[in-house]
């Protein structure tokens, strides 16, 4: 076994580690998630909405009451997976750069922790399209999970760069939380009655949200382009807190033998 492979899946294993001891992640997932979903289902009013498909181009005519849930359930996991990396960003930050001043390669930590962050997305991507269906059966169970799962990447970069970035864990939540509700709200018609204007494209849930409905309300319509919406706003995020990540453990104590005092050439 390489040495690259034997550090990729040490950094791997102990990210993981990390994610399974983060008790508010997983209170969220266990209780938030079904909670939240669930009390959507109750009180929220089945009235006839409509919604635009623009990679359809067409408008459709959906349950309220579902299509909220949809949104419900993009918002539970955009939450707990920005959550999930914000957290632990900033809590290893320092042991990270610790271990790569020691030689531990950064390609090989880094990778181990996107692993871990996309297991952890499609796990939480799957419990929440399970608690959607124990409520009413969505057209395309396997597609919703996987417009979920982009709309946990998506956040979960912006959680990484977040945490690259900010020193204060309440101000992170904080805009985690705000961000999430704010853009879920906008993409639903439920809350927004204009949410078919343009420039919305360009939020981070546009594409999961679009993907999510197209699945869950029609058999027909395959927005398979927009999946690739969410993994570019978690590329660009995640190159944003990983340029910091670079320049914080770079290692500023090599000095030039011929720079030292007192050595000559």
């Amino acid at each position: 076994m390489s040495p690259s492979w034997e550090a990729f899946r040490t950094g791997a294993g102990f990210a993981l580690l990390e994610h399974s001891r983060n008790r508010l992640a997983l209170i969220l997932v266990v209780c938030y998630i079904p909670i939240w979903l669930t009390l959507e289902h109750w009180f929220v009013t089945p009235a006839p909405l409509r919604f635009l498909l623009r990679t359809a181009g067409r408008t459709v005519t959906v349950n309220g009451n579902h299509l909220t849930m949809v949104s419900g359930a993009i918002n539970t996991v955009t939450l707990v997976a920005g959550f999930m990396m914000f957290m632990p960003a900033t809590k290893s930050l320092a042991f990270d750069r610790r271990l790569a001043l020691a030689g531990y390669p950064r390609t090989c930590l880094l990778a181990g922790k996107i692993t871990a962050m996309m297991i952890a997305s499609a796990l939480i991507a799957a419990y929440a399209t399970a608690v959607v269906c124990w409520h009413w059966n969505p057209e395309r169970p396997a597609l919703l999970a996987l417009g979920l799962f982009t709309a946990a990447l998506s956040y979960g970069g912006i959680g990484i760069m977040l945490g690259a970035f900010l020193r204060n864990e309440l101000a992170g939540l904080f805009i985690i939380i705000m961000a999430s509700l704010l853009d879920t709200m906008l993409q639903n018609p439920m809350s927004n009655a204009e949410a078919d204007k343009s420039g919305l494209q360009f939020l981070p849930e546009y594409g999961p949200t679009q993907v999510a409905v197209a699945a869950a309300f029609t058999s027909s319509v395959t927005p398979y382009g927009l999946l690739l919406l969410g993994p570019a706003w978690f590329l660009a995020t995640w190159l944003l807190g990983m340029a910091a990540f670079f320049a914080r453990t770079r290692n500023h104590l090599a000095v030039p033998a011929a720079t030292l005092p007192g050595r000559t050439t």
